[in-house]
Order: C-alpha cells, then structure tokens, then sequence
C-alpha cells in the first residue's frame, strides 16, 4: 500500500503528458540520490562528533601552550 505521499506524487503524475513521465522520474532519482547521500553524511558525522570535539579541544590547548604554528596556505 503506498502512502499518501507516494499516492499524490502518482496523481500529480498522471496530469502530465506521458512524455514528461520519464524525465520526472529522472529527476526523482537524482533528488533522492541526493537525499540519501545527505543521510549517509549526517550518520557518518554523527558517528564522529566526539572525535572531532576532542580534535577540537587539543588544538586549542596546544594553541594556549604556545606549540601551534599559524598554518602557511602557501606550503598546501
């Protein structure tokens, strides 16, 4: 059973001249690819939050004690 979403996305189709049909989907698939990558990102961010606050903090300790160098873009 599709969802109401799914339903309307249907609806909304079926106004539309078959022709465009296929360039709808095309679009979908890369709006969802999209999606799902932003899913993938968000996880994979959330896995290491910790990590990057304690990264975070180190560098702002070292910062304090003086061991930090001013980063040259030039040597990038």
């Amino acid at each position: 059973m599709a969802s109401n979403a799914v339903a309307t996305i249907t609806r909304m189709m079926e106004t539309l001249p078959e022709a465009l049909h296929n360039q709808i989907v095309e679009h979908l698939r890369e709006y969802i690819a999209e999606l799902e990558d932003e899913l993938r990102w968000e996880a994979s961010f959330n896995r290491t939050q910790e990590q990057l606050v304690a990264a975070a903090r180190q560098a702002k300790q070292e910062i304090a004690e003086g061991k930090a160098e001013p980063m040259d873009l030039d040597r990038l």
